[in-house]
């Protein structure tokens, strides 16, 4: 109720602010819609509900209170941002555009066609930058971005994965990849000094995951960009034994608090891939600017 307070929002946009099911999501519209306060409209597939613009008094009596009570619950403050984020995602066409675009990329086989040969692709057509590949791990994202890339620093916190990569890249000739040891949360990189900072598959290793973010906005240089690839908040217990996690993955909402509170402008978080097979983890891009 307190969500559909000031907007008017479908099943799947109140899904993605909640992350609650579907279906129960469906039922309660309906038995708020039958008791009268809430009112629908379809718009081709999908139906729409806002507050009953026609309640009675006693129906208005029942939505102010509702959403005077919605305010004074814990997940208040996370629902309004990830409402804002949902918000602004609706307004940008090409994020539309790119969701029917993955959409259509599966339904079809196409010989040749795949994930790994377009991200081959894009990879080369990037602009020379100096990118930080914080939490490297052994330096594959590193060494592809090498290709193209003014000069990479991969940073890990491991002497025996920095001492692996380095050999790599000397072995395979990259000398604008560099390997660096030390931690997410204080990077051995000068401030204000490179392009672009990426966090793949990192931030759930980090000890404190607001301070890295900081750190990196710390060494971009005005106009730079973060790009941080990581697991939706999941319940996975075993991961922290299996891989070593100190996260289970992280809320969207306190993703885009982290970014806004380091300073980032033009933030953006989206969920980019979702596995089929259990646990079933969800993959989110999340994405900032330094102003």
């Amino acid at each position: 109720m307190a969500l559909l307070e000031g907007e008017e929002l479908s099943v799947n946009e109140l899904q993605d602010v909640t992350r609650m099911g579907q279906s129960r999501i469906s039922t309660h519209l309906g038995l708020l819609q039958e008791a009268g306060l809430l009112q629908s409209r379809r718009e081709g597939k999908r139906t729409f509900y806002k507050l009953n613009q026609s309640a009675d008094s006693v129906a208005e009596e029942f939505i102010e209170l509702s959403i005077r009570g919605a305010k004074e619950l814990p997940e208040y403050g996370s629902d309004q941002i990830n409402l804002k984020r949902i918000l602004a995602r609706r307004n940008e066409q090409a994020q539309v555009y790119f969701n029917q675009v993955a959409g259509r990329f599966d339904r079809s086989y196409g010989p040749g066609r795949s994930w790994q040969a377009f991200g081959q692709l894009l990879l080369r057509i990037l602009p020379p930058l100096t990118v930080a590949d914080l939490g490297s791990g052994e330096g594959l994202l590193s060494e592809l971005l090498a290709l193209k890339a003014k000069k990479v620093i991969a940073v890990d916190n491991s002497e025996r994965i920095i001492e692996f990569g380095a050999n790599k890249a000397k072995k395979n000739g990259l000398k604008n990849l560099e390997f660096r040891l030390g931690d997410l949360e204080n990077p051995p990189i000068d401030p204000h000094s490179v392009d672009l900072v990426i966090l793949s598959q990192a931030l759930h290793h980090a000890a404190e995951p607001a301070k890295a973010i900081q750190s990196a906005y710390k060494i971009l240089k005005p106009g730079g960009h973060i790009w941080i690839l990581d697991l939706l908040k999941h319940n996975f217990e075993k991961a922290h034994e299996l891989y070593g996690d100190r996260w289970l993955g992280f809320p969207e909402s306190d993703m885009h608090h982290w970014l806004e509170a380091a300073g980032f402008k033009k933030i953006e978080i989206s969920v980019v891939a979702s596995e089929e097979q259990p646990p079933h983890f969800q993959t989110i891009l999340a994405g900032g600017e330094k102003s």
